[in-house]
């Protein structure tokens, strides 16, 4: 009797899962032409755009995507910000995947449980996002959540990232070479070059992005750096942007002029079309932390058309922060970026609600980046002097085959003293731990850094050394809570997270040139009490590879999404007569 009511209540937990919608998608990656810079080129289409398709789905929804390999190399898809709660399986990185080969394809399967916000997707291997294989994927509230400002009357993606007229396969072997990648070629505006503003540094004929707009009207306008390494700033002539959302969590609503946007980042403002609209306007993305006279022609240029417009747009563009002497400026910009603690996010309680400023730290991790530096003949950039070598078997497929040297989980908590070394060290979580993560730069460039799995609380950020005593300047009441923040060069950025989804969780630096030379690890994060509720088991379809390479077996057809859903519902009509049989008998 106790064993059938505990099937009973697993049966119906499962059941209440399952009755969450279904959304479907299948996405190809495929090589296709295009001359974004005026120079033919091979980019990653996905479903043959380039940029890929948007995947908009609803809080709670359950997302299967089919993703078909017709590169000439494996591939995996990540999900920028999309927290896999439960299913590290699914995360898309080489440390809990295996690869999906050429010609093959692999099915997706995750809720966005308890999630709303501006994502995207990227193909996350060998250097391919310099290539392409992106896109928007966006999770929308559910009706009984109110949106903390008016719906907005139309939604507008915008993609921003420095490109290269090399192709990613060129720029993977010069880093192999020891080389630095230089100067990127232009900055690119959803997969297109910038508009001829100046004769001298934009050729003639190169297609730019136009963004159509009806006059009075406000838009929401999501916008995501996609790019290399280049942190780029944001601004659209004559408006203002309002603030009100990053990747998952309402702002504090405040009006800029700009916004310096950090590779793998994703902001969402309000613009309102209040101008008179005598010509066009400008839509700009320009490169940060950089000599802007050597830079000029690295700018992104879009336009912005109101229906009533009078004319082309015209004139310089409008002024990037001047800011060469105040090194404060962009702190106190990233700093200004604050939560709406009142606003509901996913669920109808207020996102201030978990008062993270008064949650004991379990742990500390100081995480020190450096300049690149050559180790064992190779150059490589680290982690605490570690240059991080990725498992040849997923970190939660050895422990489940119990595959002994796959990794070790004896990652520093603060820098080494000795010579840099590769290795394949993990940080040794603690399930619903309340962990502190310092941020060390102590590169040349500024960079972006990014975790997998969750949200954290970006709770101080400055220049110098970080000490004990910097703590007194954590900002302890509305801090923004986000997946990706950016850390300058000679300083520091203090996040807090609360280490409560069980699984594998990469932490990475997003500029791609360091995260593909070794800086990233993973926390391993185990629930020692284990009942299949925190973590669930690896998918049927689970890829094996490395120690577990004998375990594959060839593929022998391809499904698309819709079939792997078309399963879930006969599951859950078996699950709905099954109970239907325990009801009756009990």
């Amino acid at each position: 009797m106790a064993l059938l009511r505990l099937i009973y209540f697993s049966l119906l937990f499962g059941l209440c899962f399952a009755a969450d919608p279904f959304a479907n998608f299948d996405l190809e990656l495929s090589y296709i032409t295009v001359s974004p810079l005026g120079v033919p080129q091979q980019v990653i289409a996905v479903n043959g755009k380039f940029p890929g398709p948007i995947l908009n789905v609803t809080t709670n929804y359950n997302v299967v995507v089919n993703v078909k390999n017709k590169l000439d190399e494996n591939l995996l898809i990540a999900w920028s910000g999309v927290q896999m709660r439960r299913v590290s399986w699914q995360d898309g990185v080489l440390g809990t995947n295996c690869p999906i080969p050429p010609k093959w394809n692999w099915t997706y399967q995750f809720q966005v449980k308890d999630q709303i916000g501006s994502f995207f997707y990227f193909s996350s291997l060998n250097f391919q996002r310099a290539a392409g294989g992106f896109g928007p994927f966006i999770i929308t509230n559910r009706n009984i959540i109110p949106l903390p400002f008016n719906t907005p009357d139309g939604d507008i993606i915008i993609m921003i990232g420095d490109w290269y007229t090399r192709n990613h396969t060129a720029l993977r072997t010069a880093l192999d070479n020891g080389k630095d990648l230089g100067m990127p070629d232009g900055v690119l505006i959803n997969g297109k070059g910038p508009y001829r503003y100046n004769t001298t540094l934009v050729p003639d004929g190169i297609d730019y992005e136009t963004i159509n707009v009806e006059p009075g009207k406000t838009y929401r306008i999501r916008v995501h750096n996609v790019g290399v390494s280049t942190c780029l700033n944001f601004r659209i002539q004559s408006h203002n942007l309002l603030l009100a959302e990053t990747e998952g969590h309402y702002t504090m609503q405040q009006n800029y002029t700009s916004l310096d946007i950090y590779v793998g980042q994703s902001y969402s403002f309000l613009v309102t079309m209040d101008q008179n609209a005598s010509s066009d306007y400008y839509m700009v993305a320009s490169p940060r932390f950089v000599n802007q006279s050597l830079w000029q022609r690295v700018t992104g240029v879009g336009i912005l058309h109101y229906s009533n417009s009078k004319g082309k747009a015209s004139g310089p563009l409008p002024d990037p922060p001047n800011d060469a002497y105040d090194t404060s400026y962009a702190i106190n910009q990233a700093m200004s970026i604050r939560q709406n603690g009142s606003a509901s996010g996913a669920r109808p309680n207020p996102q201030g609600s978990f008062h993270y400023g008064s949650i004991n730290v379990t742990d500390t991790y100081v995480l020190r980046s450096m300049p690149p530096v050559v180790i064992d003949g190779k150059l490589r950039t680290t982690f605490n002097g570690i240059s991080f070598v990725n498992p040849d078997t997923p970190i939660r497929l050895a422990d489940k085959f119990n595959v002994k040297g796959a990794y070790k989980l004896d990652f520093p908590s603060r820098p080494l003293t000795g010579p840099p070394r590769m290795d394949r060290s993990l940080i040794n979580g603690t399930y619903k731990g309340f962990i502190e993560i310092i941020l060390e730069n102590n590169d040349t460039v500024v960079q972006s850094f990014h975790m997998d799995g969750y949200s954290f609380f970006v709770v101080g950020m400055a220049y110098g050394e970080w000490t004990e005593n910097s703590r007194g300047t954590y900002d302890k009441w509305d801090a923004i809570s986000r997946c990706t923040t950016q850390v300058v060069p000679g300083g520091w950025t203090a996040v807090l997270v609360s280490l409560d989804n069980v699984g594998a969780w990469n932490l990475r630096a997003e500029n791609l040139d360091r995260w593909y030379l070794g800086q990233e690890t993973y926390i391993r994060i185990i629930n020692p009490d284990e009942d299949n509720t925190t973590e669930f088991a690896a998918p049927d379809n689970v890829l094996y590879c490395g120690a577990l390479s004998n375990l594959q077996k060839p593929q022998q057809h391809t499904s698309s999404a819709s079939s792997v859903i078309g399963q879930s519902k006969l599951y859950l009509a078996m699950l709905i007569v099954f109970l239907a049989g325990i009801s009756i008998l009990y």
